[in-house]
């Protein structure tokens, strides 16, 4: 039986400021230290206008961070869009933690299933309350919510119309524009 060594916060923050995974594309994900998939065009591009969309809706409500880390208990996953409390002076000397973060967005073509299983298990038990992957093969928005034991205890299907985040029910988001 082989036994992965689990890396802690502490261990993996030490391993950057060694320069260890310097020029690497890796994030801390459960305790293991994960390649990163490389960015498709379409995938860097929606990722981008997505961010500058929800940047304008938000304007004075939150962050909108574009490929930027934050740190979980065990985790610390460079989601394509987190959308943060404000100021964004609070995060000059830390990354967003938990309660920092209203929702997550992450944009999948090839990392689907990774999205759905393995980044989906670590924003649930996080509690992170809302998480939405983009699934741009489908052409579609999986909008997970609710959070319970580990799992989104409610996944919706959209592949147009509008969602209203948790955190904001006044603000209108709609699918075809951030699917691009």
């Amino acid at each position: 039986m082989k036994t992965l060594a689990k890396w802690s916060l502490g261990d993996y923050h030490d391993m950057i400021k060694a320069g260890i995974l310097r020029d690497r594309r890796v994030e801390l994900l459960a305790g293991e230290i994960c390649e990163m998939s490389p960015e498709t065009p379409i995938h860097y591009n929606t990722t981008k206008r997505g961010t500058k969309y929800l940047e304008e809706l938000l304007a004075s409500k939150a962050d909108v961070r574009f490929n930027g880390p934050i740190t979980l208990s065990d985790s610390e996953p460079e989601p394509d869009i987190a959308i943060v409390r404000l100021p964004e002076s609070a995060y000059n000397d830390r990354h967003p933690a938990p309660q920092d973060i209203f929702w997550i967005v992450e944009v999948a073509q090839s990392s689907l299933k990774k999205d759905l299983e393995l980044k989906s298990a670590i924003y649930a038990a996080a509690g992170i309350q809302e998480y939405w992957i983009l699934n741009l093969s489908a052409r579609q928005i999986i909008v997970l919510r609710n959070p319970r034991d580990g799992q989104y205890a409610t996944e919706q299907k959209l592949e147009g119309g509008i969602i209203i985040p948790l955190a904001f029910p006044d603000i209108l988001i709609s699918v075809e524009r951030l699917l691009g």
